[in-house]
């Protein structure tokens, strides 16, 4: 089975006509299996996924958003809210099959307007003939359950939150356990047990006497009127259900309203009031802090360059000292070294012109540092040190200055804040109000809640009363109606019964076993790592899986990581879907979850293009980016791709070739 086209009119948030091609063939020799179609979050890909199921199934479908509602009220619901409701809604879904090993083409066509008459939409099938085949109409349900059972459909048909689900569950989920007994041929031996109790009943009524017959009867009205009982109580529960949910959303709708309007500031207020205060007195310190800074060294900050030019006035004259007393050394050593050499005997020539060398030697020595003014400032060591020590005080004074202007402009900005939420908080009757609407709300959402969890209980009471009734009715069947002719049926009945017991249990048993290879296979082909899992085995009454290494321990599902778990649900759905032996598309919708990067290579690179023959895909761009789309297409294996463009302002989706990039 392919399918080769899909059409939608002013089905959802597709206005008007649009066209998908699904074909999976590029030209008529070379095909690729993925159709690739992008869009993001309530852009339209589930919508997709529930036209296909719709055009299939019609009333019987599993669709995601239809919930609890009538088929009438979700056909409306699907309506393209933006159209004229006299207008048609359509949907169609070409797809070729093999019949007799012959290809044949069949056109779906599903069409209804708004308030659709008697709440059904209208039927065709349209052949290769373009003609209408009535009679194919007419037994369209059975002819789809022999190509693509309702049963098994969500092994082909899902989603990631189906495979989410079944990655945390350690039992599969009800969707999944229906299409494992539907694929293991559970539900016809179950419904053959029910046939033979249905006809052991009839036969028992039509032979017993009166007493018996009248307390037969009894006993068949009395559960009758039980089931009826739970009926209508299952009702009430799915009422109640939706009711609470309905008063939770508005008492979530009154808390955000108290919040939103000044409640929860005007029950902090005495709080935030406190906060004010000790911000103030904060404050006050930083100021009185900055008041004993100006009281010391920071007012000659503000003569920053009288400063620099006296400790450079200071430091000049103390070098002139420095170098006038070496000077003053030097001409003394000279005059001993003169006094010296007059007493030895050297002429009086020479020793003058030794000392007319050492003058001229002195004065080239201190020519540079001949002090051209007169100084004027006559500080000692002492205060120049002191000078010195003063600059740096300034300078710590300075920052410590800075750092508190920061500080208080903080603390200001704070106040300003602390007093607009005061300024916002409410009146004291309009929060009165606003925390009566809250309370008002949360006591609905509690007696609501008792009123769910009464009828709730009384519905598990009735399971229990419709047990024991059962069980009368077995028994007083089997003790108290004796008759020859009703004697071979029940005999036959329990023994066929019992047949049919070992039966489903030796089937279970030999498809489990083929299903259990084919997941571990699958499993490990998209792991890559062939050391974690050994063997899987799969319960005959849960259908949980257990995993064994290669010493035959348990594997604990918890010691999976996320999304080896996810893998895991992948290869069981995939195990499934090639056991149950049809050659059938596969469509899912947001594909890769919470996979890493080298898990959602693995179902990239190995899963997708593997699949089946044709792999319909509905993804974000943060799921199939830019890096797997590139894999995809390096591997020949996208066939087609398309863009679901969703436009915020008028809510409306339209579809595109091409894909994100």
């Amino acid at each position: 089975m392919i399918f080769l086209e899909l059409v939608l009119q002013n089905f959802g948030p597709y206005r008007g006509k649009q066209l998908i091609n699904l074909n999976p063939k590029i030209d008529e020799e070379s095909s690729h299996p993925i159709i690739l179609l992008g869009g993001m979050n309530g852009g339209g890909k589930t919508t997709l996924m529930d036209a296909i199921r719709l055009a299939l199934y019609g009333a019987r479908a599993q669709c995601s958003t239809r919930g609890n509602l009538s088929y009438s009220d979700f056909l409306n619901q699907c309506v393209n809210n933006k159209i004229d409701p006299v207008l048609d809604t359509r949907i169609e879904l070409l797809f070729e099959h093999i019949e007799n090993d012959k290809p044949i083409k069949y056109r779906v066509v599903r069409s209804w307007t708004k308030n659709p008459k008697d709440g059904k939409d209208t039927l065709g099938i349209l052949g290769d003939s373009d003609t209408w085949p009535d009679a194919l109409v007419n037994i369209w349900d059975e002819y789809i359950e022999n190509l693509l059972p309702l049963g098994i459909s969500n092994l082909f048909l899902f989603d990631g939150e189906q495979v989410k689900e079944l990655a945390e569950q350690e039992t599969p989920p009800p969707v999944v356990v229906d299409a494992i007994r539907g694929l293991l041929g559970l539900e016809l031996a179950d419904r053959l047990a029910v046939d033979l109790d249905i006809l052991v009943n009839r036969k028992l009524k039509e032979v017993g006497n009166s007493k018996d017959l009248a307390n037969l009867e009894e006993i068949e009205t009395r559960l009758t009127q039980q089931q009826e009982d739970y009926q209508t109580t299952q009702e009430k529960v799915e009422i109640l259900k939706n009711q609470v949910e309905e008063l939770e959303q508005k008492q979530q709708e009154a808390f955000d309203k108290f919040i939103s309007e000044g409640g929860k500031i005007a029950a902090e207020r005495n709080q935030l009031e406190l906060q004010q205060d000790t911000k103030t007195a904060e404050i006050e310190q930083v100021r009185q802090a900055m008041c004993e800074l100006a009281a010391d060294v920071l007012p000659l900050a503000l003569i920053p360059n009288l400063l620099n030019q006296v400790q450079a006035q200071g430091e000049k004259e103390f070098r002139h000292q420095q170098v006038q007393i070496s000077k003053d050394l030097l001409i003394e050593r000279d005059q001993r070294l003169l006094t010296w050499l007059n007493q030895v005997e050297i002429s009086p020539i020479e020793v003058d012109k030794i000392q007319s060398f050492l003058i001229q030697d002195v004065d080239s020595l201190y020519a540079k540092t001949i002090q051209t003014e007169a100084p004027w400032l006559l500080a000692d060591d002492e205060t120049l040190s002191q000078l010195d020590n003063l600059i740096y005080h300034l300078q710590n004074s300075k920052v410590s200055a800075k750092d508190k202007l920061a500080i208080l402009k903080n603390k200001e900005e704070e106040i300003h804040t602390l007093e607009r939420q005061v300024q916002t908080a409410a009146a004291p009757e309009d929060y009165t109000k606003l925390r009566q609407a809250l309370e008002a709300a949360q006591n609905q959402v509690v007696e609501a809640k008792a009123n769910y969890e009464t009828i709730r209980r009384r519905l598990a009471e009735l399971e229990t009363i419709i047990a024991k009734s059962k069980r009368e009715l077995s028994d007083y069947t089997v003790e108290n109606i004796k008759h020859k002719n009703s004697e071979h049926i029940i005999t036959s009945a329990a023994k066929v019964q019992n047949t049919l017991k070992i039966f489903r249990e030796k089937l279970t048993l030999r498809k489990l076993n083929k299903l259990e290879e084919e997941v571990k296979n699958c499993f490990l082909y998209l792991l890559h790592k062939s050391d974690l899992v050994h063997r899987i085995t799969i319960d005959t009454k849960t259908f949980s899986l257990l995993l064994y290494d290669l010493n035959g321990k348990p594997v604990p599902k918890h010691r999976l990581s996320a999304g080896e778990k996810q893998l895991l649900a992948i290869a069981f759905l995939w195990g499934l879907a090639k056991v149950s032996g049809h050659r059938l598309p596969v469509a899912i919708d947001t594909p890769l979850g919470r996979l890493d990067s080298s898990h959602r290579s693995n179902l990239v690179e190995r899963y997708f293009p593997s699949a089946s023959h044709q792999v319909i895909l509905l993804s974000t761009d943060t799921e199939i980016g830019k890096k797997e789309v590139e894999t995809l297409r390096e591997n020949e294996a996208i066939a087609r791709e398309y863009l679901l463009k969703y436009d915020s302002t008028t809510r409306q989706t339209t579809i595109q070739p091409g894909y994100f990039w």
